[in-house]
């Protein structure tokens, strides 16, 4: 359907097309006119209209197909459950019904908008690793014991800070120095300790050998529970 005013027009002829201008992919370097000419691994966040949670969303993308996909969230407890759907309802689908679906939580929704920009532009972790990376390459990215890694710190003006978890793992006791600074931690890699108790080793044994300490925690001049103290 045309308005009269097109109708009356003559035809012009159309000149060159050349198409989209190709974008890299898994090592590639592809001209992308349909879903199934997507390809890539990558991972960004999304967040909620609040700005109370958010998301990091990896998708593991093979022939415009989601394959792979890791949710993890932190904010409102109710994202917990949405990550657990989502995790269901991504894999099988292609990028484009993956926009278009509800993932239940908004920060979730988000963390796909965005992701759905990198890939399409060309813009994943793989666009210049010949053939990506394989199905299982994001749930690697947790690591040994498969945890997220999770950063939680807190202070106050008049008592200072506290850290809770870091990279190591959950912090079991801060070291302070004679000024009552910090100079190390004690953690626990939580995973390790709990895939060992799942073999068989007793409970204390298993918190011993997940035990580590991080910075001069041997000097310390005292040592307090971060969550207690």
């Amino acid at each position: 359907m045309h308005t009269h005013e097109i109708e009356q027009m003559c035809v012009v002829a159309k000149g060159p097309n050349h198409g989209p201008a190709p974008i890299p992919q898994e090592g590639r370097w592809t001209k992308v006119k349909e879903v199934t000419d997507v390809s890539g691994l990558t991972h960004g966040v999304g967040w909620c209209a609040p700005q109370q949670g958010a998301c990091k969303l990896t998708l593991n993308v093979k022939n415009g197909i989601i394959e792979e996909a890791l949710i993890e969230t932190i904010g409102c407890s109710g994202m917990t459950h949405s990550a657990a759907m989502a995790a269901e309802i991504l894999p099988g689908k292609t990028i484009l019904e993956a926009m278009n679906t509800d993932l239940v939580c908004d920060a979730i929704n988000v963390a796909m908008r965005e992701l759905f920009l990198q890939i399409v532009y060309g813009r994943t972790q793989t666009a210049f690793s010949e053939d990506g990376l394989p199905i299982g390459a994001g749930l690697e990215d947790l690591g040994k014991g498969l945890r997220s890694v999770t950063a939680t710190m807190y202070g106050t003006s008049e008592k200072g800070a506290r850290y809770l978890e870091l990279a190591e793992g959950y912090v079991t006791e801060i070291a302070l120095d004679a000024d009552s600074e910090i100079i190390g931690y004690k953690f626990v890699r939580l995973g390790v300790m709990m895939d060992s108790i799942a073999k068989g080793v007793d409970a204390q044994t298993a918190l011993t050998k997940a035990t580590g300490t991080y910075g001069r925690f041997a000097d310390a001049v005292k040592t307090i529970n971060p969550r207690k103290e």
